[in-house]
């Protein structure tokens, strides 16, 4: 059948697209590196005439340009799922930018049965023969999207790389209102991540305790990006991937000849992900590539799908961990980081496989720009308005450059003992004084 006349049917300008948002409509933008860019402009030309229009989406990877049009949220307010460079800007510094609080892998049920969508603004590679678009770097929730948005309009970009293997990773042509073709800029790009001699103590810590046919979930940022430097040069074999972020890191560790999937459990020789940001290196490696698996979030961060997986090992970063093994990784205070996103999801998951392990890694310390001096990391207490990621019940490894505690079945004072063992030594009497104000520390504690 040749869908070659719908298509044209429905083709229309990015200015018409643009014309169909009204004041106080939500519209959803899509995810991460594929936010609109010619629908974007247009809208942006509506600044002042519309008003409390809801925009959604998360992890920016460039600023919009209604954003540059309305830089304080009167005519468009972001709502962001998970919070990137651009996203947090707008949040912290302007009254037009929220974070929602979610557990990631729950985004396509919270579109089908919480969320309003009025217009779906979502870039797709070109329609092939059977009339489908290929949704590219992010299944993550965009079939969800499309299901509950009242119009559809997909924007066409020839450079989007195309996403194999998994499944609500496509949308038909008969599911679309209109198409726009848009200019075909490059795909957005998020730098791989730098480390340093900090990052590579962790990471050492975390490799060794790593066995061959593990498979992996690494978050984003320098440590996990060590880990999977130190992986791609260690002896490791037989390596799986299942992870919600797909990254630089795996294509250096299928290169360097670490990842297979022979032993997964399930999606066997498959690299599974929920939706990908980084470099053209990857996103070249993603391209026609049967061996990725782009799949719906709701599958990549279900626990009980990655608790399928033997020997599943989880890498993730946190701004501050508590005595008792609290884990804050969104936000420092009142101040929005970045999100939830799956690190819950990847915690409990990776502890109900079979031999697996979830890690939360983190430097002991940090330099304070607002006090102009080092501070720790491991606090007896958040500061107001710190978000909780994990909690204490749920949390398995944490890991500093000073060394490594499981918490799993330690009682409080234990906790706090092993916790301010791997704390920077400075730091580690005057937590012993905390611990002791808030009655978790036993005098016969071993220093």
């Amino acid at each position: 059948m040749d869908y070659k006349n719908e298509y044209n049917e429905k083709l229309i300008t990015a200015e018409k697209a643009a014309s169909f948002v009204k004041s106080g409509d939500y519209v959803d933008y899509g995810w991460a590196g594929q936010t609109p860019v010619a629908i974007d402009k247009e809208l942006a030309k509506r600044a002042g005439e519309l008003k409390d229009v809801i925009v959604r989406g998360g992890v920016l990877l460039a600023v919009p340009e209604i954003f540059k049009a309305d830089p304080n949220g009167d005519s468009f307010v972001w709502f962001s799922w998970h919070a990137g460079g651009p996203d947090r800007g707008r949040i912290n510094n302007t009254d037009g930018g929220f974070y929602i609080p979610l557990r990631y892998s729950e985004l396509p049920r919270l579109y089908r049965e919480n969320s309003k969508v009025d217009i779906a603004y979502l870039v797709v590679a070109p329609m092939d023969k059977h009339g489908y678009f290929n949704m590219g770097l992010n299944a993550s929730h965009l079939m969800a999207v499309i299901e509950t948005a009242d119009k559809v309009i997909v924007e066409v970009n020839e450079n989007l790389p195309i996403a194999l293997g998994g499944f609500e990773n496509e949308v038909h042509i008969s599911d679309v209102d209109f198409v726009v073709e848009g200019d075909n800029p490059p795909m957005a790009e998020l730098p791989a991540g730098s480390f340093g001699e900090v990052d590579k103590k962790v990471a050492e810590i975390i490799v060794n305790e790593i066995p061959n046919g593990a498979c992996i979930q690494l978050g984003i940022g320098g440590m996990p990006n060590a880990v999977g430097s130190l992986i791609a040069e260690s002896d490791l074999k037989d390596l799986g991937v299942h992870t919600e972020m797909f990254v630089d890191a795996f294509v250096d560790l299928y290169n360097a000849g670490k990842v297979n999937g022979s032993r997964k459990n399930i999606d066997r020789f498959r690299q599974t992900y929920a939706f990908a940001a980084g470099t053209k290196k990857l996103y070249d490696f993603i391209d026609n590539n049967p061996q990725c698996m782009a799949a719906p979030v709701d599958y990549t961060n279900d626990a009980r799908i990655i608790s399928k997986l033997d020997n599943f090992v989880s890498i993730n970063n946190a701004v501050n961990v508590d005595l008792v093994g609290q884990v804050s990784s969104e936000s420092s205070g009142f101040k929005h980081i970045s999100g939830a996103g799956g690190q819950l999801d990847f915690v409990l998951g990776a502890y109900l496989s079979e031999g697996g392990k979830s890690f939360i890694c983190l430097s002991s310390t940090f330099f304070n720009k607002k006090t102009n001096q080092e501070e720790s990391r491991i606090v007896p207490n958040f500061e107001t308005g710190s978000a909780i990621t994990v909690p204490r019940p749920i949390t398995n490894y944490i890991v500093t450059e000073h060394g490594m505690f499981n918490a799993k079945g330690k009682s409080n004072w234990e906790r706090a003992e092993g916790i301010i063992n791997i704390a920077a030594p400075q730091f580690r009497d005057e937590l012993i004084k905390e611990a002791e104000k808030i009655g978790i520390w036993r005098n016969s504690n071993k220093r």
